[in-house]
């Protein structure tokens, strides 16, 4: 493992948001969870088809 990264990687979440999340990303840390991307997006309504083939 020689020359490998031996630093460990960080990752914040909770209560962050599109509004704070430039705070977050400036600690350095390497992932940021946003939540509100998907939980609190609206949902599509689709539907599938079933044919024989």
């Amino acid at each position: 493992c020689s020359g490998r990264n031996k630093r460990i990687p960080v990752e914040c979440a909770g209560g962050i948001n599109l509004d704070n999340v430039r705070s977050y990303a400036e600690t350095g840390v390497d992932f940021i969870s946003v939540g509100a991307l998907t939980h609190s997006a609206p949902a599509v309504d689709m539907n599938l088809r079933v044919v024989p083939v």
